[in-house]
């Protein structure tokens, strides 16, 4: 670890032997994508970029969102949809949308799952969820105020779920 300190505790907690995958379909808000590369060192999931991305790897606040944690992390950058897929192998998908009646706490989630997310402005493509539809679930939110969660909210939500049943199961 490059920045130890006092404060750090010690949990009792069973990590995945294989780590969960978070998949980001065409990511454009460099600070979010910075942010789940954190939540993705923190928790050792690997994290799959599928382009085209609204950035470049290299950008600054890319790099400052995810400060110096870059080298923790497990990522592959996927020209489409299908290589990140071939890539996933057997991996089970669950993709998340505002569109969903299923509630992500509702899927029992096993090690190596892959949790699929959609771009900040858009969500996933229609096409994607067509033909993922048994897989596709939501996080309740109250929508008269506003009509998604953060990008980055909404993965921290998701990966620590799947963190603590597969943690209750051992």
């Amino acid at each position: 670890m490059k920045h130890a300190h006092s404060r750090k505790a010690e949990f009792d907690f069973r990590w995945p032997a294989v780590p969960l995958n978070v998949v980001l379909v065409n990511p454009e808000i460099p600070p979010n994508t910075g942010n789940v590369a954190r939540l993705c060192a923190a928790t050792g999931t690997r994290l799959h970029l599928v382009e085209p991305l609204g950035f470049q790897i290299t950008d600054a606040q890319l790099k400052r969102a995810g400060l110096d944690y870059w080298d923790a992390v497990q990522v592959q950058v996927h020209p489409s949809w299908e290589a990140c897929r071939a890539a996933l192998g057997a991996a089970r998908l669950f993709l998340y949308t505002t569109g969903s009646s299923r509630r992500y706490d509702q899927v029992e989630y096993r090690p190596g799952d892959a949790l699929v997310f959609g771009c900040e402005t858009k969500g996933l493509p229609d096409d994607l969820l067509a033909a993922h539809a048994d897989s596709a679930c939501g996080i309740p939110i109250l929508t008269r105020h506003v009509r998604s969660l953060n990008l980055s909210s909404a993965v921290a939500v998701v990966v620590y779920e799947a963190l603590r049943q597969l943690d209750a199961r051992g």
